[in-house]
């Protein structure tokens, strides 16, 4: 049997989603602060929810690891998606586990329940990724950074955003499986006809041609199974 349209795409979206996730938490880079006071105009500080970097852009030199000097990380926004991104990924990792035991493309059939809990799940984890990248995005000019500097969002926070919409779309894909669940539950079985079962145990020969007449005038035989020419 094919693999479902719902499963080829939820199986597409949502490793891909993960990976942006996983960029997303790991690069510093949820909020660029530049044009800082008593700085040089190139010198640009990139913060993320792990650590702050300092780079110059007219000489590319990066130094992370800077101190937080304003509180950054002590702020709620922070300190969530610090707790909310790497529990994330886990439930991605086992979201897609238990995709792969559902979808089954080694199988004839796949498991449209599992397949749908996993996307259940796949669904649950890229809310839980939604919710920090969203509450940040509404806090960014909010949280701490020196007074007349320009803020902007970071390209790990865009990742972050993307990352999580992927694997909701991927994880109601895979969710539409119930449906199929759904219509094989309520699909009737349907008992084999005696007429069905009579033609797959008889079988007859035919010794000569008369017999084939005289069967075809009984008309007990032809409705099973027609007389073919290695029977005369």
């Amino acid at each position: 049997m094919r693999t479902p349209t719902e499963m080829i795409v939820g199986l597409v979206l949502c490793p891909c989603g993960l990976l942006l996730t996983l960029t997303g938490t790991l690069a510093p880079s949820w909020r660029q602060v530049s044009l800082i006071p008593e700085q040089p105009m190139d010198v640009v500080w990139e913060q993320g929810i792990w650590d702050i970097c300092r780079e110059r852009q007219s000489t590319h030199d990066r130094l992370c690891g800077q101190a937080d000097e304003l509180g950054y990380f002590e702020q709620v926004p922070v300190r969530v998606a610090q707790g909310l991104m790497p529990s994330s990924l886990v439930v991605t990792l086992v979201g897609l586990v238990v995709a792969a035991l559902g979808v089954r493309c080694w199988q004839p059939e796949p498991r449209h329940l599992v397949a749908g809990v996993a996307g259940l799940v796949l669904l649950l984890s890229g809310l839980m990724s939604l919710v920090p990248s969203s509450w940040y995005t509404q806090e960014l000019w909010a949280l701490p950074a020196p007074s007349g500097s320009t803020l902007t969002v970071g390209y790990s926070l865009v990742l972050s955003y993307l990352g999580s919409c992927l694997e909701i779309l991927g994880g109601l894909a895979l969710a539409l499986s119930f449906h199929h669940c759904s219509k094989e539950c309520r699909a009737p079985k349907l008992p084999p006809t005696p007429v069905t079962e009579a033609g797959l145990g008889s079988s007859r020969a035919y010794n000569n041609p008369w017999d084939v007449l005289a069967d075809e005038q009984d008309g007990q035989h032809w409705g099973r199974s027609p007389p073919c020419d290695s029977d005369l």
